[in-house]
């Protein structure tokens, strides 16, 4: 941004606040409140700044590798028109890749899910097999060589302010996690 004496500002002020809230604006209103399930998302997780500066993080996701490719685009696309209506450098944008789409690195390995899912069901679970919206440990560790598929810890409202888990999930948790230990332990012998 460019900041000077409002009684001045006409045609010289960039109100860098302003502009970041129309980065926002441009992009698509795909955020994890308006998506579910295989739908990806654009989550802005943390926003300063004053008039002269202005910070933005996004969290951005998909399960499709080309459209997570199409998002980046975007982005790259309204920063581009952004610095051409206030000026080249105007908004600068840094992607890091976070977390890629595990699936890949599960798909070979099934054998982990299904017998999660049968180890589940003796226990009394009943098992829900669904895509990880956000970010997971065991995304990273995948493609680190170790499949991990997200097990769950029988949490509820998770990474919210009433975000808990009861005594009785916590005791399932560990009974799952029990018997997959028995049950791989067996297998390598």
């Amino acid at each position: 941004g460019f900041n000077i004496h409002p009684g001045d500002s006409k045609n010289k002020m960039i109100n860098a606040l302003l502009v970041a809230m129309e980065l926002n604006s441009m992009l698509p209103d795909e955020t994890p409140a308006n998506t579910e399930g295989y739908e990806g998302f654009f989550h802005l997780t943390d926003m300063s700044g004053n008039v002269e500066r202005a910070e933005m993080d996004y969290i951005i996701r998909d399960h499709s590798e080309a459209i997570m490719t199409a998002r980046k685009a975007t982005l790259a696309h309204a920063v581009k028109v952004l610095n051409e209506k206030y000026g080249s450098g105007t908004v600068e944008c840094t992607v890091r890749d976070q977390y890629l789409n595990m699936v890949e690195k599960i798909r070979p390995c099934m054998h982990l899910i299904d017998n999660a899912v049968e180890a589940a069901k003796s226990i009394g679970l009943v098992p829900k097999v669904a895509p990880i919206r956000g970010g997971t440990d065991g995304a990273r560790l995948s493609f680190m060589g170790l499949p991990c598929p997200n097990l769950g810890t029988g949490d509820f409202a998770c990474h919210g302010p009433y975000e808990h888990v009861t005594v009785e999930g916590m005791e399932k948790c560990t009974e799952l996690v029990l018997l997959l230990i028995d049950k791989y332990s067996k297998a390598a012998k």
